[in-house]
């Protein structure tokens, strides 16, 4: 999140845009890209939660400099901006408004910490100013959201990495290595999973904004509500307008976990990669907690890829569970007819058929190896680990139909060009929104 000027100051602003229905940015913006002796400039929007975390990582990273840190909360700012005082030695600007961010040429790159509904407007505009990004996960509230995201980084030509740092840990790496020899046998079947226990968010009455906060600007593309403790700082992840659920908060990295390794596995045996899924079906409900949660704490979705080789893809949620596993709070595995592996947080390890180890591999899960690839994409163009378009917005998808099917309550059948639901009309009016709430409209790309 991040200060913002006045809704007036907007207002007037932004007058022609609005006009015309589209935050547009000019599509000749250019950035210079800098050279390996630069400094990566960045402007980070956020400053608590995920954001906060970021501030860390990038301004520890000594080949960038944050130069402006942005939040809607004025009480979040000053931990956002010691901390990366702390780290370069200077501290950086505290802008009214993140579009200043993507107005300083000198500036490179946007990095983006906010609540889901506040992903895709933010990166289509910095790739319409010529800067890179990178995204917190999901890629976007909703499938449509992604799709302009993918669009304006295409026609843009930026670098958009997304914010699934485990892509780029020695752990992950290393057991995509395994097994890639060979040694699970032929794998058709992956899970992932999340049975770490959730706390309820009760029934808060509406109240007033806390003081120093532009809760209108929060808001942003979402129906304008009250104020209320359930719509703010970490429980806006629970509810249809702001977030995704936990399958788009914790599901979406080991889904992507789960799709890495089995990707490995087609490499090992020769079968074509997994893409986006042809069904998708979920079970389950909010069954568990008595509370304001909208998105299932109980679930199951079969995400079924087809092909010459189909495979399956389960994803498990139980998030009133206070116990591990298959050794794990939350994990993915891949299953063989010779073995399986299990990663974690922290660790993998690959057991074969008689119950033998056959392969293991630690590391955290930090996010720092996943900020230094992005920077070093800003400079040499290459895609990074987590692109948007490959890697970020198809693990995104994954969640979003999961949680179209919990909510219309079928399989669904999707087609992986367009991005739509077969004969479903009800699903896809779910893959945006009914209405973006002005000025804050999806831009057009």
């Amino acid at each position: 999140m991040w200060t913002a000027g006045t809704r007036r100051r907007f207002i007037q602003g932004s007058a022609a845009v609005v006009a015309s229905g589209a935050i547009l940015r000019p599509s000749g913006a250019v950035q210079k890209t800098p050279s390996a002796l630069d400094r990566v400039r960045v402007g980070i929007m956020g400053a608590g939660g995920r954001a906060l975390s970021l501030i860390d990582s990038f301004s520890a990273n000594k080949s960038v400099e944050v130069v402006a840190i942005a939040d809607l909360d004025a009480s979040r700012l000053p931990q956002g901006i010691e901390t990366a005082a702390k780290h370069q030695g200077k501290r950086p600007a505290v802008l009214n408004d993140f579009r200043k961010i993507l107005d300083d040429t000198s500036i490179d790159a946007l990095v983006v910490g906010t609540p889901d509904h506040w992903h895709a407007i933010p990166t289509i505009m910095a790739c319409q100013a010529g800067k890179d990004v990178y995204v917190e996960k999901p890629d976007s509230h909703n499938i449509v959201e992604g799709m302009r995201m993918v669009a304006a980084m295409r026609k843009h030509q930026r670098v958009v990495q997304m914010g699934s740092q485990h892509r780029s840990t020695t752990r992950l790496q290393s057991a995509i290595e395994f097994v890639k020899s060979g040694k699970l046998g032929r794998c058709l079947t992956a899970k992932a999973w999340e049975s770490s226990k959730q706390g309820a968010i009760g029934f808060p009455k509406d109240s007033e904004p806390p003081a120093g906060v532009d809760y209108d600007m929060w808001i942003g593309p979402a129906p304008k509500r009250p104020f209320n403790v359930n719509r703010f700082h970490g429980r806006w992840r629970w509810l249809y307008d702001f977030g995704t659920g936990d399958l788009g908060n914790d599901g979406v990295h080991r889904l992507d976990m789960a799709v890495a390794v089995l990707n490995a596995a087609c490499a090992a045996q020769g079968d074509e990669p997994v893409g986006l899924p042809s069904t998708i079906f979920s079970n389950g409900g909010k069954w568990y907690f008595d509370d304001a949660q909208e998105f299932p704490d109980t679930m199951q979705v079969n995400y079924q890829f087809a092909g010459r080789h189909p495979k399956l893809l389960t994803y498990e949620m139980r998030v009133w569970a206070p116990y591990p596993y298959l050794g794990h709070s939350e994990g993915s595995a891949v299953f063989g007819d010779q073995g399986y592996i299990v990663v974690g947080n922290s660790n993998w390890m690959a057991w074969g058929k008689n119950g033998q180890i056959l392969g293991q591999g630690e590391g955290d899960s930090h996010e720092a190896p996943h900020v230094a690839n992005f920077v070093d994409c800003i400079r040499t163009r290459a895609k990074p680990t987590c692109d948007l378009e490959t890697v970020g917005h198809p693990a995104s998808v994954l969640c979003h139909a999961g949680n179209i099917s919990a909510r219309v309550g079928r399989m669904l059948t999707l087609d992986p060009v367009s991005e739509t639901f077969v004969s479903d009309d009800e699903a896809n009016a779910l893959r945006t929104r009914p209405e973006y709430r002005k000025p804050w409209v999806l831009p057009e790309v």
